[in-house]
């Protein structure tokens, strides 16, 4: 019994160890930002794939951005945003209804240090929240309103949006809040819908995923595992799942979802101190295998899974690396089961 006990957590010691596997060479890497980048957001031109545009952040609490790249790296000026006070995460959807003839796609990033979410329209980069929308709005501690993860769903069966966001500090229960996201002649506007979620007290949690179309958020309690809950409010708050703390060295970081027919696919989620990434299957949640990418510390990360061109003709993997960059690979080098 004790040998097959040592031997299991030592399995484990080998799973979780990604920088003891081949590195799987970036197709190429980002410009720098100035200051401390952070987390990626991909948005796909479905007009000409090959202008899609991957925006990440880079927290700063003067002149933080939001830096929107080409699929070369490079990046686009004129649809960077700057003077930001400390961008974190951020997400982006697409045909948000503006009124009953007139949709757009729309990018959310949190501003922590002014308390709020901004959103905006893309690819045209116009502001649609009047300054921002100001979110745990019912807590006195101020940490408690710091905002960092963000994550937007939209109800397949009825095309609604929403939006998560997790914080710096938060309660046991409750760590995140969900918010409608609604437009009528006087503008957008941000509804409280619930608040949801558990946490460990362990670290903190930041990187939230939502599978639209499975219907579930995914958040990382950072020091004990990932988390998984219906993202329809009207379905409840109950907790579904939590898994794969076992797999991973230490923080528990950023989540993706690379998403193919019939729910086949798999979470991405970032092994930051280990520099790796573990994959769990997006069906089950089992666990599948570790890459090492070669980022350092990676916090953020985003997939999508359609062509874009060339150089990603089965989509494109974008993981922050800590070095003022955001690293893309090909989805074809990590071999994802579909």
């Amino acid at each position: 019994m004790k040998k097959t006990i040592i031997l299991s957590a030592l399995s484990l010691i080998i799973l979780s160890c990604g920088n003891n596997l081949p590195e799987i060479t970036p197709t190429l890497k980002t410009n720098k930002v100035p200051h401390d980048s952070d987390d990626p957001a991909i948005w796909v031109n479905s007009k000409n794939p090959e202008k899609s545009i991957v925006f990440g952040t880079d927290k700063d609490e003067i002149n933080g951005g939001v830096y929107a790249f080409d699929l070369e790296g490079k990046i686009i000026k004129e649809k960077s945003l700057t003077g930001i006070s400390y961008p974190n995460n951020v997400d982006v959807e697409y045909g948000f209804k503006l009124t009953d003839s007139t949709q757009t796609d729309i990018m959310i990033f949190t501003e922590r240090e002014k308390h709020q979410v901004r959103v905006y329209s893309i690819p045209d980069m116009t502001p649609l929240d009047n300054g921002g929308f100001k979110v745990f709005t019912d807590e006195n501690n101020v940490e408690m309103k710091r905002p960092m993860g963000v994550s937007i769903y939209k109800n397949p069966r009825n095309g609604e949006v929403s939006y998560f966001v997790s914080r710096k500090e938060g309660p046991t229960q409750g760590y995140l809040y969900q918010y409608g996201l609604t437009s009528d002649t006087t503008g957008v506007h941000a509804t409280l819908l619930r608040k949801i979620g558990a946490f460990s007290g362990k670290k903190e949690i930041e990187a939230i995923a939502v599978d639209d179309e499975l219907g579930y958020v995914y958040y990382s309690d950072e020091g004990v595992g990932v988390r998984k809950y219906y993202a329809d409010s009207k379905k409840g708050d109950e907790e579904l799942a939590m898994f794969g703390g076992e797999y991973f060295k230490d923080d528990i970081e950023g989540i993706a979802i690379a998403k193919y027919n019939d729910g086949e696919g798999a979470l991405i989620v970032s092994n930051q101190q280990d520099g790796s990434f573990n994959l769990f299957s997006r069906k089950d949640n089992s666990y599948i295998k570790t890459l090492n990418l070669g980022t350092l510390e990676t916090d953020g990360c985003e997939v999508v899974t359609k062509p874009l061109g060339a150089k990603f003709p089965n989509g494109l993997f974008v993981s922050m690396n800590d070095e003022q960059d955001f690293f893309y690979h090909a989805v074809d080098s990590l071999q994802l089961s579909k």
